[in-house]
């Protein structure tokens, strides 16, 4: 609700790259045997929600070399201290403590290396990553451009967010201050997007509420009645103004149902055409192989740019 749909609505009209950050994904504790087929299942995923392999570039971010060689190079000029102020990796310290991973510290600079190497000019993101995304910014202009580059003729160009207001921050189901997380060790506070019929509704039953008559947007001392609206308002297609109409005067007893109706008809044909990806292992691949493709293309071209600013000796 806060990313893929953003994605697809952007491809028609944006040269758009989507990679699947597996090297991300090691930056906390993994099962090995999972890792792969997490992958191609993240994969078919954006597939199932509407991104077509001919008008964006979706592949598998280790699968591109460029990815790894470019955070070195901004490793080697990051300061920090940028990145222990970064807000995620204390909260997720705290939580791992002394097995916590020089991964988890250095990721956002990973992610500057993602963002950078396809010299995007938006970069769609939710609230909680626009702080990662001001540190791509400042390592591209204060770090590479401004050391090693010229303002008119800068190594790297300078992103700008693209942050979309409705559901670009949806709320765990369980406290309507916090995120919705896959992290979170309580599976109850999300939906996910392979979650059968049955259990969304068990969740969503669940939800935690407050004691009063009727939803509405926009009350501080009601943030479950603000998260679960808004949730109601994206996947049934009403949109705010008429989703809180409609429950202005509504209890939760006839709103949950309701909720429930609208996510599983929304899931529902994103599941079915996973499935039919998932089944067809071959043209999930040759999918991924013509968006790495692509996406080499242009990092290799970004990363030799960064290269030869830096005064590394040019291979013959």
């Amino acid at each position: 609700m806060g990313a893929i749909r953003n994605w697809v609505d952007l491809q028609s009209s944006h040269d758009t790259y989507v990679c699947v950050v597996d090297l991300h994904a090691i930056t906390v504790p993994h099962d090995p045997e999972r890792l792969a087929e997490e992958t191609l299942s993240t994969a078919a995923l954006y597939l199932a929600c509407g991104m077509d392999p001919d008008l964006c570039s979706i592949f598998v971010q280790s699968q591109v070399s460029a990815h790894s060689e470019l955070c070195w190079l901004l490793n080697c000029v990051t300061p920090l201290n940028w990145l222990e102020r970064m807000i995620q990796f204390k909260e997720k310290s705290v939580k791992q403590g002394d097995n916590v991973s020089v991964g988890l510290l250095d990721y956002p600079v990973l992610m500057a290396a993602d963002i950078l190497l396809y010299d995007a000019d938006l970069v769609p993101v939710g609230e909680d990553q626009k702080q990662h995304l001001e540190l791509a910014r400042d390592i591209a202009q204060q770090r590479i451009n401004a050391r090693f580059g010229s303002e008119e003729k800068p190594v790297l160009k300078v992103p700008d967010p693209l942050i979309i207001k409705e559901g670009a921050r949806v709320m765990s189901l369980s406290d309507g201050r916090s995120k919705m997380s896959k992290s979170d060790p309580n599976e109850g506070s999300r939906i996910t997007l392979l979650d059968p019929p049955e259990l969304i509704t068990k969740k969503i039953k669940r939800a935690k509420t407050d004691p009063q008559m009727g939803l509405q947007f926009g009350n501080p001392d009601r943030p479950e009645a603000d998260n679960l609206l808004g949730i109601y308002a994206i996947l049934s297609g009403r949109g705010r103004d008429a989703a809180a109409q409609e429950c202005a005067e509504m209890g939760w007893g006839t709103f949950k149902p309701l909720l429930a109706d609208a996510t599983v008809s929304a899931l529902e044909p994103i599941q079915h055409r996973y499935q039919q990806l998932m089944g067809d292992r071959i043209e999930l691949i040759r999918v991924l192989d013509q968006g790495r493709t692509r996406a080499q293309e242009t990092a290799q071209a970004t990363l030799q740019r960064v290269r030869q600013a830096l005064g590394f000796l040019t291979a013959s």
